[in-house]
């Protein structure tokens, strides 16, 4: 039987430097792996390295841009109207905070003791000048009776010389008188006739001259009718009404204050009409037009309106605009509440842009990072008209591309960056 070597086999150990050998000959060859990559990147121009969850991308576009301006504002009455007091007293306030208050109804009252007396003095004089007028007139008629009977009585005495004048003709015909009784009877009949003639005319002077006194005596009738209208109208006014029905909004005075002449009292708030009061910054004003479209934010409901007035002053560096909207059954409006808005500028169609994003800022309008697969490189840009939620791109770039939006400060201004 042939017998097998194992009898001769020699167990030996392995070395340490052996087994140390193997690992340090894999982190070598990661090494040189990773130094080969490293050195590709470098001499592409990658310099830097971002995490891509800490960016934003968005792919430029074509469509139509709407150019707006996004504010906020709150709702206000159309027409709140506040009430001022006609003279001078103690006001009485009728209608409090919140009532609700028709067309024509008496809000608040002023007690003026001496707007009322200056009424009542006026009055009694002008039913002394209404007497004094009646009275004038009574005189007139006397007046006219007397002129008409001394025209009468000239009358009959011209009659009867005319007679004696005829009788004279006669007898001097027959020689019974002398030419001296004739000539006389002539001139009594002349003398009749001038003052008969006379007489009509003291009679129509008289007439135009009471004619004309009673014209100026209804005259300052008349003038002192208007004092006395004037005070009424004004007295009147004491009783302040509402100008609009609706409810009343605030006092402008205390209860049974004293207060002057057009001294503000108390307010009324239309509700038949509101409006939207929108605060739009100063930068933009040049901008506004009357009769923009303006797009309403009641939270989930969009109201369409147009700009009803601008005003011509700036404000905490804001401008104030009204917006006058189509109500509808859904809005539940009330004063003062919030609203947001959206001033629609211009239209501008097919136009490539691209969503706003802070590199707007950060890159001073001028650069942006394009994505070419993991690598971002800086491009010149330039921008155009700005939207709420996008950017006019005028150069720099194409319908499709991939811009980094997101701040652009972590990438220090370099040319290439790994996105990773």
């Amino acid at each position: 039987m042939i017998r097998d070597t194992s009898a001769q086999d020699t167990v030996v150990s392995q070395s340490p430097i052996v087994s140390f050998k193997k690992p340090m000959g894999l982190f070598a060859v990661v090494a040189i792996l990773g130094g080969v990559i490293w050195t590709t990147f470098a001499n592409d121009g990658v310099s830097e390295s971002i995490d891509k969850t800490d960016l934003r991308f968005a792919t430029l576009i074509k469509g139509d841009l709407i150019r707006d301006i996004a504010t906020a504002g709150k709702i206000v009455a159309a027409n709140a109207p506040v009430l001022y007091s006609t003279d001078k007293g103690v006001v009485t306030l009728i209608a409090k905070p919140g009532d609700k208050v028709k067309q024509g109804e008496v809000v608040a009252t002023i007690d003026s003791p001496t707007l009322v007396n200056a009424l009542k003095q006026q009055q009694a004089q002008l039913e002394g000048m209404k007497s004094n007028l009646e009275r004038a007139r009574l005189d007139a008629r006397l007046e006219q009776i007397k002129a008409q009977q001394i025209l009468d009585m000239a009358e009959v005495d011209l009659e009867a010389a005319d007679r004696e004048s005829r009788r004279g003709d006669k007898l001097i015909a027959d020689e019974l008188i002398s030419q001296i009784d004739f000539e006389k009877s002539k001139d009594d009949l002349k003398k009749a006739k001038l003052k008969f003639a006379h007489a009509q005319q003291e009679a129509e002077l008289m007439k135009d001259t009471l004619a004309f006194e009673l014209k100026n005596h209804a005259s300052e009738v008349n003038q002192q009718q208007l004092v006395v209208s004037e005070l009424q109208r004004q007295v009147q006014e004491l009783s302040i009404k509402a100008p609009v029905a609706g409810i009343i909004g605030n006092w402008l005075v205390e209860q049974k204050a004293r207060i002057d002449a057009s001294s503000p009292v108390l307010t009324v708030v239309d509700l038949s009409a509101f409006e939207a009061e929108l605060a739009v910054p100063e930068s933009y004003a040049d901008e506004l037009g009357l009769g923009m479209d303006v797009e309403l934010s009641f939270g989930a409901i969009k109201v369409m309106g147009q700009l009803s007035s601008i005003s011509p002053e700036v404000r905490n560096r804001e401008v104030t605009a009204r917006v006058r909207f189509e109500q509808t059954e859904q809005l539940s409006l009330r004063q003062n509440q919030r609203l947001s808005a959206r001033v629609l500028l211009e239209n501008r169609q097919d136009v490539l842009m691209v969503k706003r994003g802070a590199f707007v800022t950060t890159g001073g309008s001028r650069e942006v990072y394009k994505l070419n697969g993991d690598i971002a490189t800086r491009q010149d840009i330039r921008l155009g008209a700005r939207s709420t939620s996008h950017i006019e791109v005028l150069s720099g770039g194409q319908e499709g591309d991939v811009w980094v939006i997101s701040s652009i400060e972590d990438f220090n201004g370099a040319q290439q960056v790994l996105i990773r």
